[in-house]
């Protein structure tokens, strides 16, 4: 991945546009009334106010302080810029608030101290502690950030963390618990050499002893050499605390048959000799922002069989302290913890390091331009998993709560976690929902592509996370080719491949098409051609005949050219009653368009179909169905012969009787703005629309990829339904992720 190259005036421009800074505040609850403010303010908040007086643990129910961060800082070791004091740290407080907010849903707000004076800064804090949930310190320069944090820890009873220190430790743990799996060595026997006793190496030198490193296996060095027992030169309490019995005195010396190298130092601290005279299998963390104590390229020049890591996007293994400190806290706060301790960081590394192991999302190895696969240059987790949210914060909840630091202890852990995940990720709470009902299916499940990666990867996780089995159609040594390939070999034995070539259903296949086909001019051949050479139609076919209980395709050809071959088996296209339904998320809403699948131009009868098709997938995920049949125009204004069909859509379904809302035609503003809706108080939605039925499945497709594209919005679908059996189609540019839920879809028989 190549650098990110900023310009300053990209930089400042991000910073001014729309409005100066990078966040805003916004209330939680409805603001819009007399009432509202009455019960906000004077005199409805009065009452809670008496409640947490009697009972301060209430303040976690009744305020914000149970989600509530301060990032403090004095500006003196701003980044890598130094002491640029408290109002220039600013925007990287700003900054950091936004990361709580993106990466665990903590609300955080930023405080900048104008003062260099320990007493001052710590009395500060201290004073303002019944606000928040949580202390983040951060840049403050060594070895006041020391003395601060430690004395905050004690005075406080909410958790304090300098980030600096411990983050950077954490992250580092996670990397080298990987680092030391795949190199076969104990963390209880290895060397260390860290280089850089400020406040991020002493982090990391002490919770590496606290997870098992031995003292005087750990070198620690300086800009003076090597912190031996007997120095005195540049020497001070937290120093001492890591002097060792030894003849090293410089990081030369040092690094001679060392395991492992921590660098949190300076760029080109770390020669190439210093690299070849490690140990076999060396690790190298050169942590040092901007520039790394040593590149990987020049370290593995000399050590090929070396693990590096660097703090770099640029390179793999990042140590990124946005993986830890988020999460961390999302944790703490939700056991109301009274402290962030060295149990719950170890919990975070040790949670960090076991996802790396997993198999990673499609979602986050196309962000990153790369496969990713655990290994050499894949140790520790990237930023923007998914799966950090509902990963980690359980992780650090648990070992709060073991240690005895939680005041509310979770109870349903299960439940905590599911909400993680929704909490983060609109689409989680839906997706959940069909996960759970897919799970009690155990619907054997037909991929009909087997020739293709993200087929096959989604077959596995469909198996491997106990959906059901996975039929994976296919040759055997094509599947186990491309499953090596994918870093899933041992998911070879695991999946039950089906070739046309090989099955004995092959005869009675071919008569049950032949018997559907042969008066649409196909003979004897082209049946044999269709059922035993293209998969989607033998896939079909052995839906058709029972030997699976779904099926999803389409990940290799258009949804045209499928729909047309599935045609042969079961009725869709001519099947008055088949629809693609495609639900969109997007901040929170979740609105369904029809018909993006099957039928090209609709008329009033189609799209009222369309329309129950829209309310069943709706009711399935959990919605109360509001249709809106939407148009350029709005109740017949302005005229138009090509709106006409919209106008009388709702006449067919009132014939009908639809026993759920539905009005048009209506503009897309009118069906989900609240606020323009009023101007047609006689409209029969109740609220806004969660189906929208268009004119056309062009314009349907326009609207879900301008969505997609623009808004960032999660697609799901299209949903087909209104036939016999459950078939679903992925789009050509699904991810494995994408096509697993086409098959939980399939599996729960969506519509």
């Amino acid at each position: 991945m190549p650098k990110t190259k900023l310009t300053a005036e990209e930089a400042l421009q991000y910073h001014l546009e729309p409005r100066p800074g990078k966040l805003d505040i916004s209330a939680s609850t409805p603001m819009a009334t007399q009432r509202d403010l009455s019960l906000a303010y004077s005199p409805g908040v009065a009452v809670p106010c008496e409640r947490i007086a009697e009972d301060p643990a209430l303040a976690y129910d009744y305020t914000t302080k149970g989600n509530l961060v301060a990032v403090i800082s004095n500006g003196t070791a701003v980044l890598g810029l130094g002491n640029l004091g408290a109002l220039a740290s600013k925007p990287v407080m700003e900054g950091k608030a936004v990361l709580f907010k993106r990466f665990a849903d903590v609300n955080s707000i930023d405080l900048e101290l104008d003062t260099e004076d320990v007493d001052a800064f710590v009395a500060a804090v201290k004073l303002m502690g019944p606000s928040f949930g949580g202390i983040n310190l951060e840049d403050i320069k060594a070895p006041e950030c020391f003395m601060i944090e430690s004395r905050l820890k004690e005075e406080m009873d909410i958790p304090v963390f300098h980030d600096d220190q411990h983050g950077t430790a954490v992250i580092c743990a996670a990397g080298l618990i990987n680092a030391l799996h795949l190199s076969g060595k104990r963390i209880e026997d290895v060397r260390i050499v860290l280089n850089g006793a400020g406040a991020a190496g002493i982090a990391c030198i002490e919770l590496l002893k606290a997870m098992g490193a031995r003292h005087e296996n750990c070198l620690t060095c300086d800009t003076k050499g090597v912190i031996y027992q007997g120095r005195t030169e540049g020497m001070n309490q937290w120093k001492s605390a890591h002097a060792v019995k030894t003849d090293a005195r410089t990081l030369e010396d040092a690094m001679e048959g060392a395991d492992v190298f921590l660098g949190v130092s300076a760029k080109g601290a770390v020669t190439q000799d210093m690299v070849r005279s490690m140990a076999n299998n060396p690790v190298i963390f050169a942590m040092a922002n901007p520039d790394p104590e040593i590149t990987p390229e020049d370290a593995h020049e000399v050590r090929a069989d070396a693990i590096v890591a660097t703090g770099r996007s640029d390179y793999p293994n990042q140590v990124n302290n946005v993986l830890g400190f988020p999460y961390l806290f999302r944790g703490a706060l939700d056991i109301h913890a009274r402290a962030i301790n060295d149990e719950m960081k170890i919990a975070c590394a040790e949670a960090l390091a076991e996802l790396a192991r997993e198999d990673v999302p499609d979602e986050v190895a196309m962000a990153y331009g790369r496969k990713l696969t655990f290994g050499r240059d894949y140790i520790i987790p990237t930023p923007f998993d998914p799966r950090l949210i509902h990963v980690i914060p359980p992780a650090v909840a648990r070992a709060g709560m073991d240690t005895g630091v939680a005041r509310r202890p979770i109870v349903d852990m299960e439940g905590y976690t599911h909400a993680l995940a929704a909490r983060m990720d609109p689409t989680a709470s839906v997706l959940q929902g069909i996960a759970t009902r897919a799970r009690a299916a155990q619907a054997r499940m037909i991929f009909a592509e087997g020739d293709d990666p993200r087929v096959l990867r989604a077959a596995v996780a469909y198996q491997r996370q106990g959906f059901g089995k996975a039929l994976v159609i296919g040759r055997e040594a094509d599947v186990r080719e491309k499953l090596e390939a994918a870093g899933l070999a041992d998911a070879v034995r695991e999946l039950e491949v089906v070739n046309a070539a090989n099955t004995r259903h092959l005869e009675a296949y071919k008569s049950f098409l032949y018997d559907r086909l042969q008066r649409q001019g196909y003979d004897q051949h082209d049946i044999h051609r269709l059922a035993s050479r293209d998969r989607h139609v033998f896939s079909a076919l052995m839906l058709a005949h029972d030997h699976g209980d779904g099926m999803v395709t389409g990940a290799t050809r258009k949804s045209a050219q499928v729909m047309r071959l599935v045609d042969h088996v079961f009725d869709v296209q001519t099947n008055a009653q088949a629809v693609g339904i495609t639900a969109l998320l997007h901040r929170g809403r979740i609105v369904l368009i029809g018909d993006t699948l099957v039928h090209e131009w609709p008329d009033e009868e189609d799209l009222a179909t369309i329309a129950e098709a829209g309310a069943r997938v709706a009711r399935t995920l959990g919605l109360e169905p509001r249709v809106a049949f939407v148009s350029f125009s709005t109740f017949g204004y302005p005229v138009s012969e090509r709106a006409e069909k919209m106008h009388h859509a709702p006449d067919v379904l009132e014939r009908r009787g639809a026993d759920f809302e539905y009005e048009g035609e209506m503009t897309v503003d009118v069906a989900l703005n609240p606020d323009v809706a009023a101007n047609y108080p006689f409209s029969r939605l109740t609220g806004p629309a969660n189906i929208l039925v268009v004119p056309a499945r062009h314009s349907a497709s326009i609207s879900v990829k301008l969505m997609q594209e623009m808004a960032g919005a999660q697609v799901i679908g299209p949903i087909l339904t209104g036939i016999d059996r459950p078939v679903q189609i992925a789009s050509t540019g699904s991810t494995a992720s994408d096509i697993l839920n086409m098959a939980l879809l399939a599996a729960i028989r969506m519509g």
